[in-house]
This record gives structure tokens, sequence and C-alpha cells, in this order.
């Protein structure tokens, strides 16, 4: 379905802001209580808000400063990968000023940000399968590696768990994609719904019956 050319006016009006506030720190995707730093999902995302503008105004021939938006876009990119990936651990991280990775980076291959067989992100898929899997139920990042500053304990988000699924599968290690889908079908409800986390003593709870999904 194509945009009126109000709805065209004000997407290219929004990508036009991106350009000059893109490189600013933030919340994140999870809104953390731990101060506002250079998040790497955060960068990813306007990436791709300034890739798919510029594929619609080619595409459906709109006009749009697309010279200027394929610039930031680049330089989006270039930054994420010379400074979100940590070269001593081989990960990409949470954010800039960190070493450890986070649940929400899982959506990079599916976007088209990295090759799914990318070398970097190989490694820090291996990373999350130790740090942040637990019986194929996955955390969005370990709070006492980096603190969020909030209280209470933390489950397994459900929606990482399914991004996890996904990104086993474009690496191509499909046995362990299968088996933590399979998994994850026996958490959800009588109407197929899942809750947004899973607690910690639930998936332990189920270990005993549950096999867990081993990585090359």
């Amino acid at each position: 379905m194509m945009a009126s050319y109000d709805g065209w006016r004000k997407t290219a009006s929004l990508m036009d802001w991106l350009c000059d506030h893109w490189d600013q720190p933030e919340d994140g995707i999870w809104e953390t209580r731990s101060g506002r730093p250079d998040f790497t999902y955060g960068r990813m995302m306007c990436w791709l808000a300034l890739d798919r503008a510029i594929r619609l105004a080619r595409a459906r021939g709109r006009p749009a400063d697309t010279t200027r938006w394929a610039a930031e876009r680049s330089a989006i990119y270039e930054q994420v990968m010379a400074r979100g990936f940590h070269p001593g651990r081989q990960v990409l991280v949470q954010h800039y000023r960190t070493d450890i990775t986070d649940a929400s980076l899982l959506a990079m291959p599916g976007v088209g940000f990295i090759a799914p067989n990318d070398p970097m992100w190989l490694s820090t898929l291996r990373a999350m399968d130790n740090e942040l899997v637990s019986d194929s139920l996955v955390y969005r990042y370990d709070p006492k590696a980096s603190p969020d500053g909030l209280a209470g304990s933390e489950g397994t988000f459900s929606m990482c768990t399914f991004w996890y699924v996904q990104a086993l599968a474009q690496a191509g290690r499909i046995d362990d994609a299968e088996l933590t889908f399979e998994k994850m079908l026996t958490y959800s409800t009588p109407l197929g719904l899942y809750s947004e986390e899973i607690a910690p003593t639930v998936s332990r709870s189920a270990t005993s019956r549950r096999r867990s999904v081993t990585s090359p």
C-alpha cells in the first residue's frame, strides 16, 4: 500500500530529523535507569529507518534527500561496526562503553544489518549461548554485569527467545532452532499466548524434563 502525499511528507521530515539526531545517547529498548549510553540496538534501528525510507523513496519515486539519508545510513553502519564490536571478547556489545552483549542484537541479521554467517555475528551468537541462554530461554542482558538501576530479579523474555530461534536458523543451526522453538511452545497458554517474561523458577523447574540447546 502506497503512502499518501501527506504521509510521505511526514516520513521524509522524520528522516531529515533523524539525520540530525541519531548520534545521541538514549534510554534503549529496555528503558534502563542507569544512564543514557550509546546503545548499539538504537543505532541499528536508526540505520534501519533510513535504509527502508531510502528504498521506499526510490521504489515509489518519491521526493527525498536520499543522498543525505544514504550518507547518514553509512555513517551509522560504520560507527556500529567500529565501536559496537569488542575486539577482545569478539562480541557485538549492548552499548559502546561496555563489553557485554544484549539479546536485542539478535534482531541484527533479521533486518539485514549483518550477514547471519559473518564471523563477527557468529562469535556474538556463541557468547549469547553461554551468557544469556538458560535451557533455551533468553535473558535480555545480564543485570549483574550491566546494572540497569531497576529493583527485582530478571526473568527471561519471550520475545528474545523467538529472536534467538530466528537467529539460530539464519546461522544454519537448524536443529538448535527447532529444539528451542519446540521448547518455547510449551510455555504458551491454552490460547497460544505468551507472557512478556518467564520467571527463572519456572525455567529451572522445567530443566529436568527438557534438553538444553548446545552450540557447535
